[in-house]
């Protein structure tokens, strides 16, 4: 009778160079979430997901399919809500001492026209970061389009000015729960204009004049957007980068600034 093979269990055989290792685990996992939604409560997208803990010097490896168990375990249910328990896991689950978790996804937003209030979906790109060690740490980002009229090209030009479309891209860390919608709403208020996916010729026309009376440079942008993000009490700390492709430059212009609530 054939002897049965032993399987090997090949990563936590020991290992001689004894070197740590920061990170190690999954990356772009496509995966359905669920996300708190401020009009319709939840909204259902499909993230890319990075799994990773840190792995002892003294094993040669880790066992990935772990990190899919982990998300099978909570299905579609990968909200801001469950992050901690998810870390919590992974690093039990491992014998990790720390855990991260990258959730990156589309989020859309109906958005009426300004004038004929047709309606369209706009798209963001969101990302939820997470971080168990000794302590948490979770940051929401988000990206939001924009458009921005150039304050010195109005000025010197006889006819019209030059604009583009910008993205701002902003990181926060908060106590209380904040919305993705007010962050947008912050960031699009702080630009000469907002961008639509759906525009009426009446629509272009307000759109076109509000940037014309509302010019801004990049570094405007930042500083309002500071300013409007100051306002969410909750948000303990912030990052803002701010890029415009310029129309007539064969260059981006770029600006950033990061503060923490005093």
């Amino acid at each position: 009778m054939k002897t049965k093979k032993t399987l090997r269990d090949i990563q936590s055989a020991p290992d001689e160079r004894r070197i740590a290792i920061d990170k190690v685990g999954v990356k772009e996992i496509s995966y359905p979430i669920t996300v708190l939604d401020k009009k319709n409560k939840t909204q259902h997208t499909i993230a890319s997901i990075n799994m990773y803990v840190d792995l002892p010097h003294q094993f040669k490896g880790t066992h990935m399919s772990r990190f899919i168990e982990i998300l099978n375990e909570h299905r579609r249910e990968i909200t801001v809500r469950n992050f901690p328990d998810i870390l919590a896991k992974m690093k039990k689950r491992f014998n990790a001492t720390t855990a991260h978790l990258e959730v990156e996804f589309p989020y859309f937003i109906e958005k009426a026209a300004p004038v004929s209030n047709a309606k369209g979906l706009m798209e963001y790109r969101c990302r939820y970061l997470g971080t168990m060690a000794e302590k948490k740490d979770f940051i929401l980002e988000v990206r939001v389009p924009v458009s921005t009229l150039c304050p010195c090209s109005k000025e010197i030009s006889e006819r019209g000015a030059h604009n583009q479309r910008g993205m701002v891209s902003v990181a926060v860390r908060f106590g209380k729960f904040v919305w993705i919608e007010d962050i947008i709403e912050k960031v699009e208020r702080s630009a000469s204009a907002p961008v639509y996916s759906l525009l009426k010729r009446v629509d272009e026309k307000y759109v076109t004049e509000k940037a014309y009376d509302n010019p801004k440079f990049v570094e405007d942008v930042v500083r309002d957007v500071a300013v409007n993000l100051g306002k969410i009490k909750s948000i303990s700390w912030f990052r803002v980068e701010a890029e415009n492709q310029e129309s007539i430059h064969n260059h981006s212009a770029y600006a950033f600034l990061e503060r923490k609530r005093e």
